[in-house]
């Protein structure tokens, strides 16, 4: 626990050197959120909807942080660390590749939990945003999807060789997951064949789980979702871990 915590204070003050999540993972999300609202409002979010487009969408703008954080940040830092041979030299002491990959899930979730605070206070302050569903449900499922979310993210950053190579995937992995899964362009204006291909990616199932725990959706509804990142978390944690690689 001391070593958790030593290296949790170095890693958090080494991440608030930089710019890059303030913007990615603070800034953008509530922008998004202040966009939705100002460009749909209160329209109802299809046609016999009984809901609000902003509703709909709060849950989906909640990702963009998860996301970030996820796909980007976490295989960036540890890839990284790897190509300076920071990790090399952990490798001669006590630390795991486990206290490692903890301590870097911890705060891009410190990131992922201020973003969704900021983003319901921008929601409901300047566009009346009501939840609607249980908070205990949303929170669970907040946080089922963060751990999902950042498993793919420690997959790519504990066995990619190299920076470039981890770049390169986590830009094909966060581009995509971004623009089509429904976090920036809300999936109810997209053309149906772009819905079936969008519910292919991993932070779409996200996406409808907070959506459905936002809206006060029965949570059974939504099993698939929760079976899928259940199953993309232990599975990508579990091979990170595995086949984590120090150099």
């Amino acid at each position: 626990m001391r070593a958790f915590r030593t290296m949790f204070k170095t890693e958090l003050k080494l991440s608030l050197r930089g710019m890059d999540m303030f913007i990615f993972a603070i800034c953008m999300p509530v922008t998004v959120m202040v966009i939705l609202g100002i460009t749909y409002g209160d329209k109802p979010a299809f046609d016999g909807a009984e809901y609000t487009f902003l509703e709909q969408s709060f849950g989906a703008v909640a990702t963009i942080a998860v996301c970030a954080g996820g796909v980007m940040g976490l295989p960036l830092v540890i890839s990284d660390y790897r190509h300076k041979k920071i990790l090399k030299r952990f490798k001669v002491t006590p630390t795991s590749p486990a206290l490692i990959l903890a301590v870097q899930i911890v705060i891009y979730a410190l990131y992922s939990i201020a973003s969704l605070i900021l983003i319901y206070v921008t929601a409901v302050l300047f566009f009346a945003y009501q939840f609607s569903g249980s908070w205990l449900n949303f929170l669970g499922a907040y946080i089922l999807v963060m751990l999902s979310i950042f498993s793919i993210g420690l997959l790519v950053g504990g066995v990619a060789p190299n920076t470039k190579t981890a770049s390169v995937f986590a830009s094909v992995l966060y581009f995509p997951m971004l623009i089509f899964s429904g976090a920036t362009l809300p999936y109810e204006v997209m053309p149906k064949a772009l819905q079936k291909a969008a519910d292919i990616l991993p932070l779409a199932q996200g996406i409808k789980l907070l959506k459905a725990a936002s809206l006060g959706l029965p949570m059974y509804s939504v099993s698939v979702p929760v079976i899928v990142m259940v199953a993309l978390a232990v599975i990508c944690t579990g091979i990170s871990v595995r086949f984590f690689k120090w150099e």
